[in-house]
């Protein structure tokens, strides 16, 4: 575990600096030049409107259903583009997502609709929490772009249905419903996040209200204290489920955690949320990474044993998201190195045939599974190259040679 006693005021050498800005400068010029272009030309769909969910590695759609998650994804990932070098694309291709998301998702009791085809036939017509939190997110994304209040109305009425309908008598939400089952982390995870997203345009107190609950769900409820880690599925008393399935960590989550609880503490000041994230990121750094590959694995159980040792793209994204900002809050020479090191890992998924896609699966030996790329990962390599983008420009810029544009102040809550 990492003293973080002294970490405000330690010192962070220029070599340091000047690697994670040369990482940052690769990132955001592959984002700005290559995925940016493809995901526009490539993944928006002409014919129906909206994303493709996934794309051939020769840069050829995939026909097929695709989930809730994808468009709000969307909407964030290109709300951003403006922000970090792409002129002009941000208010074209968030309206080409919000219109096929407003057309295709909603069902008549204004939840959000699991899974559609292209041409917008229902496939799917279950509600699920976690499609609700992407919704939500998605509408801050879009409102942040068109200041448009009918996205916020819809937001509102969208959390309203969530606190109606899903509330667990035990705390949090019910994943769905109409049905009862295990709860999931993950979720919550991107409820949280949306409402932090949202409690930077609208002062309506339930934003934040609903940050706090979950903030004291993941302390209280959710966190291990013995192991310093955040399990994935509970019975609905959060309690962590039986067998297997309740010892399940995955080191993505905990990063992703992390960085949530590291945003809150920069609003809140909550001193319990920022140790927690630090603990959360040094358990998953340290048992969760794969020193041979230098990768995140996809799932440990909670003894530290690996339960899933393959290594999508997605958890090296958060990775990097929550090492930036832990470097942020403390200063601590440990975070900027493990930055660089989560840069780095990241740009090996990057080098693929067609410019700006991914490979999305890393195999035990370091090969790649052979596979599409989902257009939904995009939302985790743009957060995690904004972040990065973000702190080395508040970190003397002119020292380390980095020129970049500095996000919007409303991008964040801090």
């Amino acid at each position: 575990m990492v003293d973080q006693s002294t970490g405000s005021h330690s010192p962070i050498g220029p070599q340091s600096l000047a690697l994670l800005g040369g990482a940052g400068q690769r990132l955001k010029q592959w984002l700005v030049e290559d995925a940016y272009p493809t995901w526009w030309q490539r993944g928006a769909d002409r014919m129906y409107g909206g994303f493709h969910e996934r794309l051939h590695q020769s840069g050829e759609p995939s026909d097929e259903p695709r989930r809730a998650r994808l468009h709000p994804r969307q909407m964030y990932a290109f709300s951003l583009a403006d922000d970090l070098g792409h002129d002009g694309l941000t208010e074209l291709a968030t309206r080409h997502s919000l219109d096929y998301f407003l057309r295709h998702y909603l069902r008549d009791d204004h939840f959000i609709r699991n899974c559609v085809a292209p041409d917008g036939a229902v496939v799917d017509d279950s509600v699920l929490l976690y499609d609700q939190a992407f919704a939500l997110l998605g509408y801050a994304s879009a409102f942040d772009v068109f200041n448009d209040e009918s996205l916020r109305d819809r937001a509102h009425q969208l959390l309203d249905n969530i606190c109606r309908h899903l509330r667990n008598d035990t705390g949090g939400f019910r994943e769905s419903p109409d049905r009862d089952g295990l709860l999931t982390s993950n979720s919550h995870m991107h409820l949280f996040e949306a409402a932090l997203a949202w409690m930077a345009f609208d002062h309506d107190q339930r934003w934040r209200l609903l940050a706090e609950q979950l903030v004291q769900l993941a302390l209280t409820r959710l966190l291990d204290p013995a192991t310093a880690q955040i399990r994935e599925f509970f019975t609905a008393e959060w309690v962590p489920a039986a067998g297997e399935m309740g010892r399940i960590v995955e080191p993505g989550h905990q990063f992703e955690w992390a960085w949530l609880l590291l945003r809150w503490h920069a609003f809140s000041r909550d001193s319990r949320a920022a140790s927690t994230a630090l603990a959360l990121v040094d358990a998953a750094e340290n048992r969760g990474v794969d020193p041979r590959r230098g990768v995140a694995v996809n799932a440990l159980l909670d003894d530290g044993r690996i339960r899933d040792g393959r290594a999508r793209l997605w958890p090296q994204a958060e990775r990097l998201k929550a090492a930036c900002l832990a470097w942020d809050t403390t200063r601590l020479p440990i975070y900027c190195d493990m930055a660089h090191r989560a840069a780095v890992s990241l740009e090996r998924y990057l080098q693929t045939m067609t410019p700006g896609l991914w490979r999305d699966t890393m195999t035990l030996d370091g090969g790649w599974v052979d596979e599409p790329a989902p257009a939904s990962s995009l939302y985790h390599v743009v957060a995690a190259i904004a972040e990065l983008d973000g702190i080395i420009n508040r970190v003397t810029p002119p020292a380390i040679g980095y020129v970049g544009r500095i996000n919007k102040p409303n991008r964040r809550i801090y």
